[in-house]
This record gives structure tokens, sequence and C-alpha cells, in this order.
């Protein structure tokens, strides 16, 4: 299984119009990230997780030329607002892209998009379904997917469990019951907004303290803001087993 970081920024993302911080005004790529998304590959299955307002961006940049499902976390629009350049991948594939998530996040994608679902569509929409999903496994082909509970301040969100990788983004709490579907996961993908404490996301020492209970062999830090610092700077603070994820960063799970 391979797992393509597409972005690990946030809407206060980097670099930021008349921003003179020194993450804003890096010259190393690594400082460099759009919204976080992440492609997963498994089984011949390219599945996608949240479409941000960065994907074309990051498709093209990424070389995808096939997407068989998008899981979304939930309906924030850094997380969902480039559906629509799925079209490309549409006319390519020549098949309807099915979209997952809660219901409350399904009935959002509709109402954004609602020329993508009217009786008398528009020529060259985007092909999609929505299917509405439970916090409670299923599967995409052979793939079977564990969504997690997670709590974005008072919002209920998913993360997801695909194998031996999971992906949480936007959490600021993971109730004991849930941490133990993803414990011992070899790859854990988790939120680390900055150093301070954020009232809705995990800051550093909440997340370094999440996969200290998860124990993976290696986990990369998401949905990172300008706040947290310069790569040079908190790469040599973090544990052994614990990086800065890095835009188009491609991880193999075993």
């Amino acid at each position: 299984m391979q797992v393509r970081l597409l972005g690990t920024g946030t809407s206060q993302g980097i670099p930021i119009i008349g921003c003179h911080c020194p993450v804003c005004t890096s010259e190393d790529p690594r400082d460099h990230r759009f919204r976080t998304s992440a492609l997963v590959t498994v089984d011949g299955l390219n599945i996608l997780i949240d479409t941000g307002p960065d994907l074309r961006m990051q498709l093209l940049r990424a070389g995808v030329t096939r997407l068989d499902a998008v899981l979304y976390t939930h309906e924030h629009r850094d997380h969902t607002a480039g559906l629509d350049d799925v079209r490309p991948i549409n006319f390519m594939m020549n098949q309807t892209l099915n979209l997952y998530g809660l219901p409350r996040v399904m009935r959002a994608l509709h109402r954004e998009f609602e020329y993508a679902f009217a009786e008398h569509k528009y020529p060259g929409v985007p092909t999609i379904a929505l299917n509405p999903i439970k916090p409670e496994p299923f599967k995409i082909g052979d793939v079977e997917i564990q969504p997690i509970r997670v709590r974005h301040m008072t919002l209920p969100i998913l993360g997801y469990r695909i194998r031996n990788f999971a992906y949480i983004t936007d959490g600021s709490f993971i109730s004991a019951s849930e941490l133990k579907k993803i414990k011992g996961v070899d790859v854990l993908v988790i939120n680390a907004l900055r150093k301070e404490e954020h009232y809705s996301h995990f800051n550093l020492e909440q997340a370094l303290n999440i996969i200290r209970t998860i124990q993976p062999k290696h986990a990369y830090l998401t949905h990172i803001s300008h706040h947290l610092g310069l790569y040079t700077e908190v790469m040599p603070t973090l544990p052994e087993n614990v990086s800065l994820g890095i835009d188009n960063e491609v991880i193999e799970v075993p």
C-alpha cells in the first residue's frame, strides 16, 4: 500500500499573502503546503481523502489520472471545495466517482454542488454518487475501510483506518475506545496545527501524546499552520519516529 500526502497545510496556511513570518517567506519547499488531502493506493484502487480547494494542482503535481473513491472527513470547505476538479478524472475513466462520508456531509455536498445532481444536468458536470456511511467498517471493492470517530471541537467527524494505515485530520478529541481501533498501525497521519493550544485542533503536544498511545512505526504530522515553525527547526525536536508531513511525499505502508 502506498500513501501520498497531497497536502499537509491549512487555510491558515503557507504562504499567507502579506505575511512576512519566517515560514511564509521560506525558500525551503518543505515549508510550502497546500490544504490537507491524501491519496491511498491499495490493491489497484486510488482512494482519495478529502477534496480541498487546491485539489486541481495536487492532482496535476502527482500525475493522478484515476480515482476510484473519495472518503470525506467532514464538510468544511477547506476539505470539500475542490470536488468539481474531479471532472477530468470522470472524462478519462468514463465512470461515476463514489463519495463516502457521514450523512450530514453528503447532504452538504449535495447542497454545495447541486448542479451535479440536477435532473437535467448541464453537459460536463462532474459525475459523482453520494454514499452516506455510518462509523462502521465498510468496503470499497475488497478493501475494508474502518471509520474512526473524531471530534473537531463539538463537530463529529471521521478519521479512517485502511489496513496498517490511519489518517486523522482536524481532530481535537478522540475517545479511548476509538483510539483502540487504530492502535499499532504501521503508519499514522495526524493533525498538529501549532505549538500553542487551539480550541478545535490538536496542537503539537496533543498529537505527540496520541502518537505515544498508538505507537505506530512512524507518524506524520499534517494540517500544519505557519505558527508551528520552519521544517528545519521543528524536525530536530520531534521523536525519532515522527516527521513533519511534506506535500507530495510518498509513504510506503507495509
